[in-house]
């Protein structure tokens, strides 16, 4: 079976939303839960608004990826963002365990590609 390719959307609109970079800060795994109790601040940008309302509750960092309909390098950048501002928390759920328990990162990336072809 042949896979579709992912949109990972138009590259001139991710430069703009990254605001030009292209590295990520690699803290943030795939199962980072992203916590914020924060409001929006006036003038922020759309995609920072729409993480804060997503993560109200913790959300996985590949949740908000599939959400935002964006590659999960650009979401980590705006995830960075918001926690270098102090918007957001982040919690490693599986700290306590070890690095062989956590599922591949193969299987992860096609059930994001899998939420993203729904």
């Amino acid at each position: 079976m042949m896979r579709k390719p992912v949109d990972v959307g138009d590259p001139d609109r991710l430069y703009m939303v990254t605001g030009g970079r292209s590295t990520a800060d690699d803290s943030f795994d795939l199962v980072t839960l992203i916590v914020s109790e924060n409001e929006p601040s006036a003038g922020m940008q759309s995609e920072h608004v729409r993480i804060l309302e997503l993560c109200r509750h913790p959300t996985a960092l590949v949740e908000i990826s599939a959400e935002l309909k964006l590659p999960v390098t650009v979401t980590r950048i705006l995830v960075g963002d918001l926690h270098d501002m102090g918007k957001v928390s982040a919690r490693h759920p599986r700290a306590a365990e070890s690095v062989a328990s956590l599922p591949e990162t193969a299987l992860l990336q096609e059930v994001l590609d899998g939420l993203r072809n729904l």
